[in-house]
This record gives structure tokens, sequence and C-alpha cells, in this order.
């Protein structure tokens, strides 16, 4: 019998609510790229992946045309995996260093990763009502992971993307206050996970050195920093009360 969490997986891998994301992903698993040309893409929408028991949830932005969209895992097959991964590792969070595929033994411990969308879309843009369509799996997540202490958004997308859940349900009462920046944390409501946002993992920002490793596993490390008994009490420098 599947868990309540495993049926959210199967849905979201079913899932046609978008047609030109479909499309997409289907176009680029049928053309490929010359050096996956052996590879038979995954061409779908991603599941999320991880502990169903986790404490930290990191929110990205969605899958990559010939990485996740080829491998069928979350940050698996191209460079913000691969920056991931090893901080990940180091953090005790992962199994292991390195993300090839879906089959590759690698296990989570404590943490969840799942994505504001599910779809990889064209040029990395997706429109927000792509994203809207996509929230409910975001929201069904959510609340069957009891233990989150803190989330992890990584960029701009995906943390706008949580606080618009959290608004829709009437968790924070706006917007007002919570503005993006590397490594900064939020109150998001009494009870709720704490809200840190950092600068997503992607070529663009590793390779000129916006976001450094050091940079990104300050992230990871200041999680574990704040996630106590009572994650709300005696944190210093919370940027916003919800």
């Amino acid at each position: 019998m599947p868990t309540k969490l495993q049926l959210v997986q199967r849905d979201i891998i079913r899932c046609e609510r978008c047609p030109r994301l479909i499309a997409h992903c289907r176009g680029v698993a049928k053309v490929k790229r010359r050096a996956y040309r052996d590879w038979d893409y995954w061409g779908k929408p991603v599941p999320s992946f991880g502990d169903p028991e986790a404490w930290l949830l990191i929110v990205g932005l969605a899958p990559g045309a010939h990485g996740s969209n080829r491998t069928g895992r979350m940050f698996t097959g191209d460079g913000s995996g691969d920056f991931l991964y090893p901080v990940l590792h180091a953090a005790g969070f992962a199994s292991q260093a390195e993300s090839v595929s879906r089959d590759d033994g690698m296990v989570l411990r404590g943490i969840y990763i799942t994505a504001a969308i599910h779809c990889a879309p064209p040029d990395n843009k997706p429109k927000k009502e792509e994203i809207a369509a996509c929230r409910p799996y975001l929201e069904r997540e959510f609340d069957l992971l009891p233990n989150l202490k803190v989330v992890v958004a990584l960029g701009r997308i995906a943390f706008d993307a949580y606080l618009d859940m959290l608004a829709g349900r009437g968790l924070i009462a706006s917007r007002a206050g919570f503005q993006f920046a590397h490594n900064r944390l939020f109150k998001t409501g009494e009870g709720q996970p704490l809200l840190l946002s950092s600068y997503h993992p992607s070529q663009q920002n590793t390779l000129t050195g916006r976001l450094t490793e050091e940079m990104f596993a300050g992230v990871f490390k200041r999680a574990k920093e704040v996630s106590v008994e009572n994650p709300l009490a005696g944190v210093a420098g919370l940027a916003v009360s919800g």
C-alpha cells in the first residue's frame, strides 16, 4: 500500500495540467542532447525526493531540460545538482556526494526536496499560471511532512511560490517585509517552519562566484542552528515576523 506522500508523487508524474510544459518535456526527451543520445529520457513531471520524516524542506525552481527531465530525479544530471549534493553530503543530509540517476542508491536523511514546478520550462522560465497550477502538490507535501522546522527556498521563484502558498492559506498576513536575499531568515507564523532564502545553485550563480560553496554550506549550517525543539524561540536575526 503506497503512502500518502507516494500517492502525491504518483499524481505529479501523471500530471498534464500545463500543456506547454508537457510538450516541452516530451520534445526535449525526443530530440535529446548529443552528449546524452544514449539516454532514455524521463520526459515528464519530476517527482519530489527525500525523507518522509524530514525536518528540512528544500524548494527549488524546476527540473532542468537535460538534467532532471533526463534522469527523473530532482537536481540530478546538471550543474545545479553537482553543486547541491556535495554540500548536502558534507552536512550529513545525503548518503553520497554525487547524484547520477534515480537508481544510484542515494538516500536523504532529514531532508525532502521539492520544487515550485515539476516540469522543465522553456528557458527555465515558467509562467505564473503554471506555478499556480503546480502549487497544490506543494501544499499536499507540506501537509504530509509533519516534522518540518525549516524551509530553504532556492532562488526568488521558489521563495515567491512558497510565500504565495502561505498567503493563500492565511498563514502570513501579507508579503510585505519578505525581501529575498541570500541566507536570510524569516518567521512565517506561530508554529510554522522558519524560512531561509538562498541563491539558487545554478551555473549562472556558481560559475560567476555569486554563490560559493562556502556561502551555500552556510545556509544549511544555519538551518541546523535554528532547528531546535522550539525553532521560533531565542533565534536572533529574524528578518520579519509574519
